[in-house]
């Protein structure tokens, strides 16, 4: 028998033939090998979902995260907390039947170009993506196209790396720390799909901000429920898992010799994450060179947490330039911080000079502080003293974190302990009177959604049950693109002028019947304004000025009107002065003016300028019942150098007497209070010399019915003559030469520089 030998060419196939079947046998290993490994992810995922309460995504972002920290493969890890060996039998696959990627492919996915591919490939099924760009923040601020999916490759290429301050939608998001979802106004602009519609999910990772996913839709777009919303978050937070690290790592050690290297004082701290977010910093080191400002010892310091070591600080500026820092990698070069250390009951200002740099995965904290100014815990001292007795109290709201700042005394106004967290503005109707909350809506409406000032008096309700009847007047914060970024105000406890007015409404009602009411109204009237206005000015201590004033009543007692004037220190050693008529006659004038004499008092002491006080003034005269209307000059004098600054509201310009004669001082342009609801003054300068004499006055000492108001003041100036050193007798030399036929009443302030 002949045996037949193969040919070479049938040799060659059966050797081809061999090698497929080994392909073939281990693809078939592979894909066995993965179908195990995601079931035991899925297993694990599952425990994992029922033991923290979460979504399924959620927890594979959980599970990627514990695998990456631990350095094992996530299979292993999943494995281990399934209970399950790494090579057992394969477990059934239950059919997903979530609408969105598989957490389980997700998670085991080993690259983060197989994870672009397994969200499109699953979310495209479901929600229609059509393409998936991962995005990576590169030191500098740039971002580079990490993986993608769906996008045609020139347009990839093209995109690959975004310079910083190109305005993409995902520069955005890696700046301000904020998701963008389809139909935001900031998920448009330059990136990869111009056309389509787009959603942009930020990568973190241990707090940093890494990157961000974007998802592509087609026009025009998903409606995304909340469920689907939080899934998406966590998807995204499997990608930041799946990031490559950018620079170089420093040696251990090293960052202990840099910080003792440095010749300024400086810290050296590491975030502590909660739920994957910055919550605090521990302080890990201290250079030799550093001097805590409370006078700790090192050892204290090093090892504590930053909030509980400097907790005031950190609430007034220190913890979110640190924190930024953090996110951004954008380091904090040299800015003058002004902060308040506390411990106990010390209290202790101080400006800090703070430079931050970001060092692998720490911050290196450059800390000098700077000299104070001098006599600020003086100035300070006064100013509480005078919003405590003017009873004003002020507060700021960032509308971006929610933080709180009120000044001394808001607690007191609310009745609450001094301890006590500062309430938001928008619980503000829990403590109002039920009557009072509607006015309350509109002053918040107002300045939250139309960016204007508003004002309201109201009801504050305290714990004891009673009320406080209470002014507020609020402004917007607004940023350069008029985005809202905080309010602040003040609150004016206006409980005596409310029940003043309480009083005379119950006079006005006693009267109502009798047959002397008009006659009594116009003596309460009277009695009121002479009340108010004191006969002689306040002592200006060493201030180096002299001031005089006179109020004259009209000649009948039914012209009784609203003029009024004011003299006031103020903390800051300059002085206030200030003359007004409010519009009518009779009690209705009367209360007008305390309503404004008050309110310019109470705002005088936040060292406003007189063109800023006259609008807030103005927005008190509206929101007064009766739409009060009113003339007025402000004036701010310093009295070290002479130096004034003045506006007016349609009133008549004050008067300088100089030894050259008199002169009336130019009109500023400023509509009279309560016309106009967003009225601007304008400022105007001049300077009172030694012996020159500063003359403040009402329309009764001059107006006349045949003649002009000017020629009128002309005449009447250079009647009087030089003031000389007597300014009492000066005035009464005024009003005894007074051209006025109007039988008005009349308010006079003269102020001479020694």
């Amino acid at each position: 028998m002949t045996v037949r030998r193969p040919s070479p060419e049938a040799t060659a196939t059966a050797a081809a033939l061999a090698e497929t079947v080994r392909r073939l046998q281990n693809a078939a290993q592979r894909v066995s090998a993965e179908a195990r490994g995601r079931s035991a992810v899925d297993l694990a995922t599952g425990i994992l979902t029922e033991r923290l309460g979460v979504l399924p995504a959620e927890a594979a972002a959980h599970l990627a995260r514990l695998a990456r920290e631990a350095g094992v493969p996530i299979v292993s890890l999943a494995a281990d907390i399934a209970a399950l060996p790494e090579a057992g039998p394969e477990a059934p696959v239950e059919p997903a039947t979530d609408p969105l990627p598989a957490p389980s492919a997700l998670a085991a996915a080993p690259d983060l170009q197989h994870a672009a591919d397994t969200v499109l490939e699953q979310s495209g099924e479901s929600l229609d993506v059509h393409a998936v760009a991962v995005w990576q923040r590169l030191p500098g601020g740039a971002l580079a196209l990490a993986a993608y999916a769906g996008l045609p490759a020139a347009e990839a290429d093209a995109w690959s790396r975004v310079p910083p301050g190109v305005p993409t939608p995902a520069q955005r998001v890696v700046a301000d720390g904020m998701d963008l979802w389809p139909g935001d106004p900031d998920a448009t602009g330059p990136s990869v799909g111009a056309a389509s519609v787009r959603a942009v999910l930020l990568l973190l990772d241990h707090g940093r901000r890494r990157g961000a996913l974007e998802l592509l839709w087609h026009t025009p777009g998903p409606a995304l429920g909340a469920s689907q919303r939080r899934q998406l978050r966590a998807i995204a937070d499997l990608c930041a898992t799946l990031l490559p690290h950018v620079g170089s790592a420093v040696p251990p050690g090293a960052s202990a010799d840099l910080l003792e290297g440095l010749v300024i004082p400086a810290l050296l701290l590491e975030p502590v994450l909660r739920g994957g977010r910055v919550a605090d910093f521990t302080v890990l080191r201290v250079n030799a060179r550093f001097r805590d400002p409370l006078g700790r010892p090192r050892q204290v310091l090093e090892g504590a947490s930053l909030l509980e070591a400097y907790p005031v600080a950190s609430a007034t500026g220190l913890f979110e330039r640190l924190l930024h820092v953090h996110e951004t990698g954008a380091p904090l070069r040299g800015e003058s911080v002004p902060l308040v250390f506390h411990d106990h009951d010390l209290a202790v200002p101080a400006t800090v000079l703070l430079g931050v740099v970001p060092l692998a995965g720490q911050l290196l904290v450059e800390w000098q502080q700077e000299a104070g100014r001098p006599g600020a815990a003086e100035q300070d001292a006064l100013l509480h003293q005078a919003q405590r007795l003017a009873r004003v109290a002020g507060f700021e709201e960032r509308t971006v974190d929610g933080r709180i700042r009120w000044s001394e005394g808001l607690r007191e106004l609310y009745g609450l302990p001094a301890d006590a967290d500062p309430l938001p503005l928008g619980r503000l109707t829990e403590r109002t009177h039920p009557d009072d909350a509607p006015a309350v809506r509109r002053l918040l409406d107002l300045v939250r959604r139309r960016h204007r000032s508003a004002a309201a008096v109201f009801r504050l309700a305290q714990p004891d049950g009673t009320h406080r009847y209470t002014r507020l007047v609020v402004e917007p914060v607004l940023d350069d693109e008029g985005r809202l970024t905080a309010v602040r105000g003040a609150y004016h406890d206006v409980s005596a002028q409310h029940w003043t007015e309480v009083a005379l409404g119950a006079t006005r009602e006693r009267l109502a019947d009798s047959e002397q009411e008009s006659a009594e109204r116009e003596q309460l009237a009277l009695r009121l304004q002479q009340a108010i206005l004191p006969a002689a000015p306040p002592p200006l201590g060493t201030s180096g000025l002299r001031a005089a004033v006179r109020y004259r009543p009209a000649a009948k007692r039914d012209r009784v009107g609203g003029d009024w004037y004011d003299v006031l220190l103020l903390p800051d050693k300059r002085v206030l002065l200030a003359v007004g008529d409010v519009a009518g006659h009779g009690v209705g004038a009367a209360t007008g003016m305390v309503a404004l004499r008050h309110a310019l008092r109470g705002l005088a002491v936040t060292g406003a300028g007189p063109a800023r006080l006259l609008e807030w003034v103005n927005t008190v005269a509206l929101r007064e019942p009766g739409q009060v209307t009113a003339t007025a000059v402000c004036v701010v004098l310093d009295p070290a150098g002479g130096e004034m600054c003045w506006a007016r509201a349609g009133h008549l310009p004050p008067v300088l007497v100089g030894s050259d004669g008199a002169e009336v001082l130019p009109l500023p342009q400023g509509v009279l209070l309560g016309a106009l609801e967003e009225a601007h003054y304008e400022e105007r300068t001049a300077r009172l010399a030694p012996g020159d004499v500063l003359l403040l006055y009402t329309d009764g000492l001059v107006e006349r019915r045949d003649r002009p108001v000017e020629e009128s003041v002309d005449q009447l100036v250079r009647a009087a003559g030089a003031p000389g050193p007597d300014l009492e007798r000066y005035l009464d030399r005024l009003l005894e030469l007074s051209p006025a036929d109007t039988e008005d009443d009349t308010c006079l302030i003269a102020v001479q520089a020694e």
